[in-house]
């Protein structure tokens, strides 16, 4: 297990496993349709990248790791353990809750003019949602997702497209829909990346309220 976190770890960290590297396997493999691992195999090396790039890239990983990585490891002293971890648990956790604070109860509940309350340990686990607006008997969902910049939005939006079925169920029994609201970095402040998203979020409030 421990050899497998390390090699995921470092094809990742040096993109190994990247389209220029690899090609576009996922493309591949649906053009070839292998009815088994070996016609995969066969259809890859003579359509894809020649067995020697790879044999090639796994020597390259090879070097990343017992050189790179092991030279790394070695100035790493206690207090950098020590330090990582107070840091992880104190500093990061502060920054994620101040974001949350800032974007929900500072901007988006003086706006709505509405009680938002943070959601508990279990919707967010099911249902990947932060806080919650009550409408009579139902519930509006809201994700608060933070972007240091702009250049991290493109990912968030991929993750609301995988957590599209969690929100769906949310919807399916609670009866709101949930909103993402992406908060971004403006100086020191924090502000809504998203602001159309309000008026979604107002629209819901007014349907539910019928």
């Amino acid at each position: 297990m421990a050899k497998e976190w390390i090699l995921n770890s470092a094809t990742n960290r040096f993109q190994f496993n990247y389209k220029r590297n690899v090609g576009a396997v996922s493309e591949a493999i649906r053009m070839c349709a292998p009815k088994d691992v070996k016609e995969w195999e066969r259809y890859y090396f003579d359509n894809v990248k020649p067995k020697k790039h790879i044999v090639e890239l796994g020597k390259k990983l090879y070097i990343k790791i017992t050189e790179v990585i092991s030279s790394e490891v070695d100035v790493i002293t206690e207090k950098d353990c020590v330090d990582y971890v107070i840091d992880l648990v104190i500093k990061r956790t502060f920054d994620g809750y101040d974001t949350e604070r800032k974007t929900v109860y500072g901007q988006l509940q003086n706006i709505l003019n509405i009680k938002i309350e943070p959601a508990s340990d279990e919707w967010d686990r099911k249902f990947n949602v932060d806080f919650f607006i009550k409408i009579k008997n139902k519930y509006i969902g809201l994700q608060i997702k933070p972007a240091g910049g702009t250049s991290h939005i493109s990912q968030i939006f991929k993750e609301r497209e995988l957590q599209k079925k969690t929100h769906e169920k949310f919807t399916d029994k609670y009866g709101g829909a949930v909103f993402y609201v992406v908060s971004i970095k403006d100086g020191k402040n924090k502000k809504i990346y998203n602001p159309e998203v309000i008026e979604e979020i107002k629209k819901e409030i007014k349907r539910l309220s019928k």
